[in-house]
């Protein structure tokens, strides 16, 4: 069973698979701590986790057969608990509609004070996470939702300013063809006017002609 099938195990008994994600952690997290710190975590018929500090010594490579130095280390060990082993071997039943190992009684945990704290921040820790990422979640939303009725608004008012701007274009268009339409007019009727006299006085010219010619 690796870390996401324990969460699976555990979801419907407290209220939700991510519930139980943040409760796997937090427990996790503050075991480690409070053995990195050297505390020893015990667990009443479970077992207990302390900090083992390894002296330098002497080993020899398997391979070679070469004498090796190892420098001095500390390391993490877990001791099961009485319960726990007769659970193992057998000697004991699990029980069918009871937990395997009982909750423990107050102030079990031998790793003292500092470890209890630990234990109560992470699980606060784990629960601000949670909030934290909510909040993210809500805010993202909102700031998408107003990022998008910005843009829809500065589009409307983008598309209203060039057809504002296409209008006056036309209206432009429009008067420079009137006026131009009216000086091409212009000359064409001061040409026709000229004319007309100049008809008149050919007209009354012939016409004294013919009447000296009669004269005659």
């Amino acid at each position: 069973m690796n870390k996401a099938q324990l969460v699976e195990a555990i979801a419907d008994k407290v209220g939700g698979r991510q519930q139980a994600a943040d409760a796997v952690d937090a427990v996790l997290d503050a075991i480690v701590r409070a053995v990195v710190a050297g505390d020893r975590v015990s667990v009443t018929g479970f077992g207990s986790f302390e900090k083992v500090d390894r002296p330098a010594r002497y080993a020899r490579n398997p391979q070679t057969g070469e004498r090796v130095r190892v420098k001095k280390t500390s390391v993490p060990r877990f001791r099961a608990g009485q319960g726990f082993k007769d659970l193992v071997s057998g000697s004991k039943k699990l029980p069918k509609n009871d937990v395997a190992v009982k909750k423990a009684p107050k102030g079990s945990l031998s790793g003292g004070v500092s470890a209890r704290t630990t234990v109560k921040a992470a699980a606060k820790k784990a629960t601000a996470k949670t909030a934290a990422a909510r909040k993210t979640a809500v805010k993202k939303t909102t700031a998408a939702k107003k990022t998008a009725v910005k843009k829809t608004t500065a589009a409307k008012k983008t598309a209203g300013k060039k057809t504002t701007a296409a209008k006056k274009t036309a209206k432009k268009a429009t008067a420079t063809a009137k006026k131009a339409t009216a000086k091409k007019t212009a000359p064409a009727k001061k040409a026709t006017a000229k004319k007309a006299p100049a008809r008149k006085a050919a007209a009354r010219t012939t016409t004294a002609k013919k009447t000296v010619t009669r004269g005659k």
